[in-house]
């Protein structure tokens, strides 16, 4: 299987209530790479990178986490980018 790449932004209550830490170890049992950091407009953007089916389970679990709190998802296909090469938290 191929590396596959996405760019996710969550919209809603996702600052201040553990998103990027849940995300950040959903993101390495998948064995990911990429970040999630909070950005400054209230949102969490998320780069994935690695078996698409495998960014996909990563989505849906962190969506499932945090059912209430999320009030949107965009997704959006990128190229896999060879600079990370495991999962962080950044700021």
């Amino acid at each position: 299987m191929s590396q596959a790449a996405k760019h996710i932004i969550f919209t809603g209550r996702v600052q201040g209530v553990g998103f990027r830490f849940t995300a950040f170890h959903t993101a390495n049992r998948y064995r990911l790479t990429g970040f999630v950091r909070n950005s400054p407009d209230g949102t969490v953007e998320m780069l994935a990178q690695g078996l698409s089916e495998d960014i996909d389970d990563c989505i849906r679990k962190t969506k499932e986490s945090f059912t209430g709190y999320i009030r949107e998802t965009k997704i959006e296909q990128v190229p896999p980018d060879p600079r990370y090469t495991d999962f962080k938290i950044t700021f």
